[in-house]
């Protein structure tokens, strides 16, 4: 089936080209967050399009950079319009904005983050996407700025979640469907184990 190919394709890659830093880190920006595959990036919009087919999404909403590359292949494969919120408001930008505070545990540091108030609104279904979700402090920051906007969530998606971190769990605790491509259970011994590996 072409789904469990395009997982098996991301999950290969990341066995292949990742690498497992120090304090559960794990370095993919050979491919997804520095320098982009598009063809892998494509498969992934697929996939997540095909979770996502009969959500009613009229949009993508996502946080720069890193998320950026993997959701407009969904928006694309979706005919939808991906937002991303900016992690600082440029000097051109005096329309009004939805803030939210986001932390992050590899800088020790908390950012801001926003999105125009035109680009979202009450009548909007939200696929929320980010490319890694371990604690989950973008996409909380994500889910405040859609419910400043009174916009629906129909779902959260990860390309890589690493489940032991608690943002998977955050997500689903608080009742929101939740999909990710890669599932991450473990950095045992330097090297990437998936969930319900051998």
């Amino acid at each position: 089936m072409l789904w469990e190919e395009n997982v098996k394709l991301l999950e290969d890659r990341i066995k292949q080209d990742g690498q497992v830093l120090p304090g559960d880190v794990l370095k993919i920006n050979s491919f997804l967050n520095h320098q982009v595959d598009p063809e892998l990036m494509m498969a992934v919009g697929k996939e997540f399009a095909r979770l996502f087919k009969d959500a009613g999404i009229t949009k993508i909403l996502t946080c720069e950079a890193s998320g950026i590359a993997p959701s407009i292949m969904v928006a694309y494969e979706l005919k939808v319009p991906m937002v991303f919120a900016r992690k600082k408001k440029p000097s051109t930008l005096n329309d009004a904005v939805y803030w939210a505070d986001v932390f992050s545990y590899t800088k020790k540091v908390t950012n801001k983050i926003c999105v125009e108030e035109k680009f979202l609104s009450k009548d909007d279904t939200l696929l929320i996407l980010d490319d890694f979700i371990a604690h989950g402090e973008a996409v909380k920051g994500m889910v405040n700025i859609a419910n400043q906007a009174g916009c629906k969530i129909a779902g959260i998606g990860a390309v890589v979640a690493k489940t032991f971190q608690g943002g998977s769990d955050w997500i689903k605790d608080h009742g929101y469907r939740f999909e990710a491509l890669a599932n991450i259970d473990s950095f045992k011994d330097g090297r990437v184990h998936f969930l319900g590996e051998e």
